[in-house]
């Protein structure tokens, strides 16, 4: 959709006249197939080399410089286009449509899939305690609490799904804050200008990233976390504002490449700061290399979404089946990904094979079961219909 389609800034745009943005479904998509990527890259971090079941022997400080810059924007990014779509299905459907198609869409996969992902993860884990021999830290770490009795289990983890748990938290709220008059907020919103959007609002996320370490974590804990609320919740909000003012997006055009390089100039800055293996407690950053960290963060996660954004608006905005494929799919192989990839990596940790290779195997298998499994098992059946919608067979 063209910004010359728009005749007011401020006018609240009816659905029913909207074309498909085919942008935001790729982008969406792209941001769960990246986190099949980087959850892949975390065996071969050294940072995490402690802390992750399937540590490898193969390491590299690549895989961190790569990794830990896709994560301050992937997440984020994913939030604001899911903040746009709620907005757009209130507009649609109103509240309670709203909160009801959530409840089919977000609730209901987290409700049956987080049991059978937790289910699967462990039965991989214990058979690769028995066999693997060379095991991660972790992984002897569990083996020899295993072997003593008593040993507590570990707290209860939402794992890679917790981005559903978070989203409908934000849902609930989104009808709970309906009852207040937006109306002033929403308009400064509308009519602030670039320049003063990208110094601003990545100062309202400070807060929320000072109660974390950094890099900032999963929110995965059952209990919900208050920082997860103050960072990705902004971003869900600035995507539900973003649909009341549909040209939003087209403002920030002319400063893309200047947001990217700025942001690679920061990411230099971030990485030097931060820890290059992570420790548990965190050691907690001095002042003031603190605060410069979290400003790095925050800059950096607006700037880039800003990026994504406008690079999908110009390159993504493309319909035709190979990417219908890939957007309808990739809710289901990232839902499923994570024990498909331990599972995976946990044969490759006795292999003597190098990093790229290694990688590329886990990532290739596991893209590759999702894929066909969508399609044979997922696609037309009440799993798809629970995930995407109906589809129609023609449409293929």
């Amino acid at each position: 959709m063209n910004s010359t389609e728009h005749s007011h800034v401020n006018k609240m745009v009816d659905p029913s006249e909207m074309e498909r943005l085919h942008y935001l479904d790729n982008l969406r998509a792209l941001a769960m197939i990246g986190g099949v990527f980087f959850h892949a890259m975390l065996a071969y971090s050294p940072a995490l080399h402690q802390f992750w079941l399937t540590t490898d022997r193969q390491q590299s400080e690549v895989i961190d410089i790569v990794g830990w810059f896709t994560h301050l924007f992937r997440m984020p990014l994913f939030f604001v286009i899911a903040g746009f779509f709620v907005a757009y299905l209130v507009g649609k459907r109103g509240m309670g449509g709203m909160m009801l198609n959530r409840a089919k869409r977000v609730f209901l996969p987290l409700v049956i899939f987080l049991p059978l992902c937790l289910w699967a993860i462990v039965a991989s884990l214990m058979s690769a305690v028995a066999t693997v021999e060379h095991k991660s830290p972790l992984l002897q770490m569990i083996a020899q609490s295993m072997a003593t009795p008593g040993t507590p289990p570990p707290p209860f983890s939402t794992m890679h799904l917790w981005f559903l748990y978070n989203l409908m938290f934000f849902c609930l709220l989104t009808w709970v804050l309906s009852y207040i008059n937006w109306s002033r907020l929403s308009n400064l919103f509308s009519a602030i200008k670039p320049v003063q959007f990208v110094v601003i609002f990545p100062l309202l996320l400070i807060p929320g990233l000072l109660l974390v370490e950094s890099p900032f974590p999963a929110p995965d804990k059952i209990l919900p976390q208050l920082w997860a609320f103050g960072f990705f919740g902004l971003f869900f909000v600035l995507g539900y504002w973003v649909f009341r003012t549909q040209d939003f997006i087209d403002k920030f055009q002319p400063y893309c490449v200047i947001l990217f390089v700025a942001s690679i100039v920061l990411y230099a800055v971030y990485y030097s700061l931060i820890p290059k293996v992570f420790t548990f407690p965190p050691t907690p950053l001095e002042f003031p290399q603190n605060i410069i960290v979290k400003l790095c963060e925050a800059y950096i996660s607006v700037w880039m979404t800003l990026v994504c954004l406008v690079a999908g608006k110009r390159y993504l905005n493309s319909h035709n089946r190979a990417m219908r494929f890939f957007s309808d799919s990739s809710y289901w192989i990232y839902i499923i990904h994570l024990p498909l990839l331990f599972a995976v990596q946990y044969q490759l940790m006795d292999k003597e094979w190098g990093l790229l290779a290694k990688f590329s195997a886990s990532v290739g298998i596991t893209l590759l079961i999702g894929a066909v499994s969508y399609l044979l098992l997922v696609r037309w059946t009440p799993i798809g219909w629970m995930l995407n919608g109906r589809k129609k067979a023609k449409s293929l």
